[in-house]
């Protein structure tokens, strides 16, 4: 028998943490609300609905951060540079996307350790992004 107390604690996902799939969505909706807007980032975007774009980057995240692996499964491997490569991210763009981003997670009332923590991977992941200089 396993008298450790701690034996019996579950261990959470972030994504389970921060309210799970609806956060994500809620996220990523309102991300895609600023972008349908931003003369810059927009065109980006070639898809007439970005219905499908909101779909991969919710699922994308969700998985990321410990919910359903729904992402893999359909696509594969993220590639996120390679798939942002046709288009030219330079630090206009990277700012823009941040804007938003901000504006959208700003919206969820996040725990604070939670906000920072996921403000710290949006961050880092748009920095990323950058290839082109500007």
């Amino acid at each position: 028998m396993n008298d450790d107390p701690q034996s019996n604690v579950q261990e959470t996902t972030f994504f389970e943490q921060v309210g799970g799939e609806a956060t994500f969505r809620r996220l990523v909706h309102r991300f895609y609300q600023g972008v349908a807007e931003d003369p810059l980032l927009r065109p980006m975007y070639p898809e007439g609905d970005l219905g499908p774009a909101e779909e991969r980057f919710a699922l994308f995240l969700m998985q990321y951060w410990g919910g359903p692996g729904t992402y893999s499964e359909n696509r594969g491997h993220p590639r996120l540079r390679m798939r942002h490569a046709p288009f030219q991210v330079d630090s206009a763009a990277h700012d823009a996307w941040l804007k938003h981003m901000r504006e959208a997670l700003d919206e969820l009332g996040l725990a604070p350790e939670h906000e920072a923590q996921l403000w710290r991977y949006l961050t880092y992941a748009a920095a990323s992004m950058i290839n082109t200089a500007g």
